[in-house]
């Protein structure tokens, strides 16, 4: 899994959506995950989010909840604002285990979220006594609003069997992210035909099976590169590539660069 900046202990921590884009836009549309939940709260702006394999268009005053180790991308536009909430998971807040996308159009709604969101802000910025037990007070307050707002909405999606087997292709990736499994093991696993899983893909997100795979690996191979000291031949090892040299083929194709011209590009 991804790993975010490292965030103060407490129950969660706030970021503008806009800087999770700091470093390039594959910091937000590539596929990865983290290892803490995760909420979504855009304030305006447009554009498509896909989280475990499902792709819909987000908008103003859009909740997405991402739980851990959940693949997920989204694009991100000079006009899209919000804030991003990772919650730290050893704060026991009792979050959903599944992932959700509500659109919020009741005012009263979205003021509720705004002042919940503000408060923990001013919380997080300042040094008042308690500052903790607020924030995790603040926390809790936030998981009833999500989960109020998911008992209430009307337009969820109904699970089909072609979102429920993506999903698994996704929480697989997630699991075996470095054991070099190619889409034909993973569909085998799942017990359907290489084909299949890329139709329903295709169908849910509307990339195939091995893009979605390969955009996975690439962003695990980005973090790698720039998080760590590792060899290049290394990282190819770890994500399960034959040879370092189809590894910077395969980087390079998707890319642009090499994987040493990426990491000095970011690097320098």
């Amino acid at each position: 899994m991804s790993v975010i900046p490292a965030a103060p202990i407490g129950a969660l921590r706030l970021v503008p959506i806009q800087r999770l884009t700091i470093g390039g836009r594959w910091r937000t549309e590539a596929m990865r995950s983290y290892r803490m939940p995760l909420l979504l709260w855009f304030t305006r702006g447009q554009g498509r989010i896909t989280v475990a394999g499902l792709t819909r268009g987000y908008g103003a005053h859009n909740a997405v909840f991402i739980p851990a180790g959940v693949m997920h991308g989204f694009e991100v536009t000079g006009q899209v604002f919000g804030t991003a909430a990772f919650f730290n998971q050893s704060a026991g807040l009792d979050l959903a285990s599944e992932p959700f996308h509500l659109r919020v159009r009741d005012a009263r709604s979205q003021g509720e979220i705004t002042g919940l969101l503000e408060s923990m802000q001013r919380e997080l910025d300042g040094e008042r006594p308690l500052k903790d037990r607020a924030i995790a007070h603040l926390g809790g307050l936030l998981s009833v609003w999500l989960d109020r707002q998911r008992i209430a909405a009307s337009d969820r999606p109904e699970d089909s069997s072609a979102r429920a087997l993506v999903r698994r292709y996704t929480e697989a990736i997630e699991e075996q992210l470095y054991t070099g499994q190619s889409v034909g093991d993973y569909a085998e696993a799942l017990g359907v035909t290489p084909t299949h899983l890329s139709r329903v893909c295709n169908q849910t997100c509307g990339r195939p099976a091995s893009d979605i795979l390969a955009d996975r690996l690439t962003f695990e191979a980005r973090r790698l590169l720039l998080d760590t000291a590792l060899p290049v031949k290394r990282v190819a090892e770890m994500l399960g590539y034959n040879s370092a040299a189809y590894f910077t083929r395969a980087f390079h194709h998707r890319t642009g660069q090499t994987p040493s011209e990426f990491r000095e590009a970011r690097r320098g």
